[in-house]
């Protein structure tokens, strides 16, 4: 992380679009080499994919001199099986991040603006201002929830990630119905990157509201964050015309490799979904220890807690806990800057971090 922020900062070249002036890129999870560090910081799954998803990325790697497939036919006929979902309501994109901007290109302009929480995944505002959007920020509740009546009849596009980042809170159905219902004219991108690990998807509900368009990622549940997969799946037209956008900027958007292992992961997904199991039942077991050195937390129904000590505050538990080999996550928006975001490893690696906690707060009473 400390390099990608030290190029973000740097001063632009004079021939740098003054419409990007104010730009300010997103800040992803740093990935620091100095040493072997316990990864609790990315939400990234704790499992590694099957052989025999490493042998499909083998067998692809001795045709990269060819370009890759770009109707994607082979992973969204995959995901067609599994989903049971048809074809043409399926697009297959390079991570969920690009499923989001071809969202954001498609959809957005001065008549249309997008709404979206202050306190979410942070590349909602990049992607608006980078397509020089307009958009409206809408507060959370004190308890970090999103109250769904801020969403009804808003008149605009709406992102909403279900569970949240970092808080990992999800709304039920049955409200993300009723924003539906009230904002006809306008669509509702639902982003369910950490839904596999116990909320509710909307997927069912893309035949019934128009409007709807459900994102997901193949990097969290699916132990492919390495590979970039992503989908989004919505009725046909507005398929088309995200397909639209994707092949007026990449149509070569999934790489050989990373459509060979997706295809071989979703043949699979009896694995990935009984690690998703683990991961909640780890989280559950972490919480439980959390809470016996005093901290708080909110009901994540993610791969990660989102948690804070009254006896230290969340970025000198940050700093601390990488002095000592573990990374989290740490935010400085002052209405979280008292949390960390702190992903579900393994049982051992979140006894490790549990242990250095339990020395941190030791020597803090000392």
């Amino acid at each position: 992380m400390q390099r990608v922020r030290s190029f973000v900062l740097k001063k632009m070249s004079k021939f740098f679009s003054k419409k990007y002036k104010d730009l300010e890129a997103y800040t992803p999870g740093e990935q620091p080499r100095d040493m072997k560090y316990v990864k609790l910081n990315t939400n990234e799954s704790p499992y590694p994919p099957t052989p025999a998803v490493l042998e499909c990325a083998r067998a692809e790697a001795g045709k990269l001199n060819l370009y890759s497939d770009p109707t994607l036919a082979s992973v969204i006929g995959a995901f067609s099986s599994v989903y049971g979902i048809d074809e043409s309501k399926i697009i297959m994109t390079n991570g969920s991040d690009e499923a989001l901007n071809f969202a954001f290109m498609a959809y957005g302009d001065e008549e249309y603006p997008f709404a979206f929480a202050d306190i979410t995944y942070g590349f909602y505002p990049v992607f608006a201002k980078i397509n020089r959007l307009p958009y409206e920020i809408i507060p959370l509740k004190d308890d970090f929830s999103i109250d769904y009546k801020d969403y009804l009849s808003r008149g605009k596009n709406i992102v909403i990630a279900n569970p949240n980042a970092p808080t990992g809170l999800a709304l039920p159905l049955w409200q993300i119905e009723e924003i539906l219902k009230t904002n006809p004219r306008n669509v509702v991108v639902i982003d369910e990157a950490y839904v596999d690990f116990g909320a509710e998807s909307a997927i069912g509900l893309v035949d019934k509201y128009d409007n709807l368009i459900v994102v997901g990622t193949f990097s969290k549940s699916r132990s492919l964050a390495g590979a970039r997969l992503g989908f989004a799946v919505a009725n046909p037209s507005i398929i088309a015309d995200l397909n639209t956008i994707r092949f007026s900027t990449n149509p070569y958007n999934i790489n050989r490799m990373t459509m060979a292992v997706g295809v071989q992961v979703l043949r699979e997904n009896d694995y990935y979904m009984e690690n998703c199991k683990r991961i909640i039942e780890t989280r559950e077991y972490t919480k439980a220890r959390l809470s016996e050195l005093g901290f708080e937390y909110t009901d994540s129904k993610a791969n990660f807690l989102f948690c804070k000590s009254p006896d230290i505050g969340g970025e000198e538990l940050y700093l601390k806990l990488k002095e000592r080999g573990v990374l989290v996550r740490h935010f400085s928006a002052p209405k979280i800057k008292d949390y960390n975001r702190i992903t579900v490893g393994t049982r051992e690696q979140m006894n490790i971090l549990l242990e250095k906690i339990s020395e941190i707060l030791g020597e803090k009473k000392k």
